[in-house]
């Protein structure tokens, strides 16, 4: 898998971190950015878009192949975002479809509100919208304290991505990240975006899976309010991750669809 140093990494409280990443196909760049689990757990379908885009997949640090981390920070999203942008800076990219799921999904959001100008068009899978999260606590707490109750094929898959001994690391400080997320929220209606998810402006297609179990009741019809210009591909009977499910072939139509309706920059701004 290539790399590249940044020599500064907000994700990483300032020091030097190495983003490994993979890279397939030509055409406008389509980025992909992982949930708080890694890529492999979830992987898309690359070859159905790299014939038309250059598909950029990032570890973020932390992740896989790239350097790892000892905790989250605070606003740990809006600082995987500033991340991202300098690994696209690295790599020459001046902007970029923004795929992201689950926590991918909220780093792309905070692309497209803070940096409209990176972003050509957002497809925000299985979005996150509330801080507090309280029907996922027993969930984030299960992964901060006890990882290895996960079944099998998920440590398996884990521990082949981030290796034997860190894959439990990953999955206590994702957990925790969200425990202290909604720790520190001001009230429990408490969101993500700091009430500025109005401000994405740019061309948006939300995923969303009628089954996830992370969405809390009413977060998608908020995220919908509050980005009327968003289109929306619903899965009724998929879960957190429609893109790898028996959905598959449709999200990857809709997304497809999604792009091709953008026109052929995808909305450049």
């Amino acid at each position: 898998m290539p790399s590249v140093v940044l020599p500064s990494s907000p994700l990483a409280g300032g020091k030097p971190v190495t983003i490994g990443y993979r890279r397939e196909g030509q055409g406008p760049v389509l980025l992909f950015l992982h949930g708080g689990w890694g890529y492999e757990m979830y992987p898309i379908d690359i070859g159905a878009f790299s014939g038309s885009y250059t598909v950029v997949i990032p570890d973020r640090s932390g992740y896989g192949c790239s350097t790892a981390l000892d905790a989250f920070p605070a606003e740990f999203h809006f600082r995987a975002a500033q991340e991202t942008m300098a690994l696209l800076d690295a790599l020459g990219i001046d902007h970029a479809v923004w795929w992201g799921h689950s926590d991918g999904a909220v780093i792309a959001a905070l692309a497209a509100i803070h940096a409209p100008q990176r972003v050509s068009a957002a497809v925000l899978e299985a979005l996150h919208y509330s801080a507090t999260k309280p029907r996922s606590r027993s969930f984030f707490q299960r992964m901060a304290s006890d990882p290895d109750s996960f079944g099998e094929p998920i440590r398996r898959t884990l521990a082949a991505e981030h290796g034997e001994h860190r894959w439990r690391s990953i999955l206590q400080l994702d957990g925790q990240a969200w425990l202290d997320l909604a720790a520190g929220a001001a009230t429990p209606r408490a969101n993500l975006y700091d009430d500025r998810l109005s401000a994405l402006r740019r061309p948006t297609l939300v995923v969303h899976g009628g089954e996830d179990p992370r969405t809390e009741p009413g977060e998608l019809d908020a995220i919908l309010e509050e980005i009327p210009q968003a289109l929306l591909s619903l899965h009724p009977s998929a879960g957190h991750s429609p893109h790898s499910a028996a959905s598959r072939d449709a999200v990857t139509s809709a997304i497809i669809d999604f792009l091709d309706s953008c026109g052929p920059h995808q909305g450049r701004p």
